[in-house]
């Protein structure tokens, strides 16, 4: 209480704030990220536990999942029963190979892990089905929820781990100290106070034996009085013994008491040690498993991304030869098109001189239609001409 400064005080506050997850909140794009996929996998975690149940109770949910859903998710029963079957198997038939049976666990594993990952798919693809599925099914195996909620202290740690400052950091760490400071200058004041229960019973003791020294000198004082002071020493001596008596029982409550505040100090202390090395522990062996995690993903991305990069190179060395082709067919285009234009050209100058030579046909074709007409004509009138004269010439004589 004398080391409490406002300042320390200010300090102190600031470290339990960060200790305390619920003040924690993201201050960058990067830690939001994070905080977003680890969020996003716990909620994929909290699905996935809840498959089992939906399983069990299909007929029950199946007009809300629809058929895709429904179907996927007998399918991944399928293959449950299916893993459960060659387990048992397994354990009942030793004759079986080692490595067939490995392969037959690692195909049907990765053929389980696929229906799940369809699964969440398409149960992602509708939050409102997701909500309705948590309020319906409540119950979670032991395991599940004990990984979920493991994950999400791993989240909460995470969390202050990228929110804390080198600054904080410091704070916190002289936190402890302080701790660590108190929790010795307790144990200082618990040796004194032992030492001071010792000093106090060594006087006690020897004001007792004082005591019994002087009641001996006035026993040994008082042995040529008369019968009479016999009964005042007696009362006397009974005083004392009471008084010894009362001091002896206040000395031993205080000596109880004494020990009762050591053995919770010391209980406390036991406590706060073993609650530190216990959630230590606890933390490295989280921190060991997502760093495997993290390994096993930034290899499986790794692998992903050269797939990917093979196709790519697949793709575009097959777009390069098709545009080499296409420029190639350009140029025959280009060449075939400047022929097709010549022929074009001199089928229509062989039309223009077919149709000029028709027209000039179908010309002559007219004028010697109607020569020919003129001169028919020109020969019939030339040759009824001498017959009309005759006939005028006998009407003249008729009228006559």
């Amino acid at each position: 209480k004398g080391m409490a400064t406002p300042e320390k005080a200010t300090i102190t506050s600031n470290a339990m704030k960060m200790l305390d997850p619920r003040w924690l909140k993201p201050d960058s794009i990067e830690t939001e990220r994070i905080i977003t996929v680890l969020d996003e996998m716990i909620a994929k975690l909290e699905l996935s536990s809840l498959i089992p149940c939906i399983i069990n109770s299909l007929d029950r949910f199946a007009d809300t999942l629809g058929p895709e859903i429904t179907n996927n998710l007998i399918e991944h029963q399928k293959l449950s029963h299916e893993m459960e079957h060659l387990l048992s198997s397994s354990e009942e038939k030793d004759t079986m190979r080692a490595e067939e049976q490995q392969g037959c666990l690692c195909l049907l594993e990765q053929r389980l892990k696929c229906s799940v990952r369809n699964v969440l798919r398409l149960l992602l693809v509708n939050p409102s089905l997701c909500q309705a599925l948590k309020y319906e099914v409540c119950v979670r195996e032991s395991p599940a929820e004990v990984f979920i909620k493991a994950f999400d202290e791993f989240r909460n740690f995470m969390l202050e781990r990228l929110l804390t400052s080198p600054v904080e950091e410091e704070e916190k760490i002289w936190f402890m100290e302080d701790i660590s400071l108190q929790i010795k200058k307790n144990t200082e004041a618990i040796t004194a106070l032992q030492a001071e229960l010792a000093a106090a019973i060594r006087t006690q003791e020897e004001e007792i034996r004082k005591k019994d020294n002087v009641i001996k000198d006035l026993k040994n004082s008082m042995q040529d009085l008369t019968k009479a002071c016999k009964a005042g020493i007696q009362q006397i001596k009974q005083e004392g013994e009471k008084q010894q008596k009362d001091e002896l029982q206040a000395s031993q409550a205080r000596c109880a008491r004494l020990q009762q505040d050591i053995q919770q100090l010391e209980a406390q202390l036991n406590a706060l040690v073993l609650e530190h090395q216990a959630s230590e522990l606890a933390l490295r062996k989280r921190k060991c498993r997502m760093e495997m995690e993290i390994v096993n993903w930034i290899q499986k991305y790794d692998t992903y991304m050269g797939k990917k990069q093979a196709e790519y190179e697949e793709v575009h060395a097959g777009y390069t030869e098709e545009k080499a082709q296409l420029s190639l067919l350009v140029e025959k285009r280009a060449l075939l098109l400047q022929e097709y234009s010549q022929i074009e050209e001199e089928r229509r100058i062989h039309q223009e001189k077919k149709e000029q030579a028709l027209k000039e046909f179908n010309t002559m074709t007219l004028a010697a239609t109607r020569i020919q007409a003129f001169w028919r004509g020109y020969l019939v009138r030339a040759l009824f001409k001498p017959k009309r004269k005759k006939k005028k010439g006998k009407g003249k004589k008729t009228k006559r």
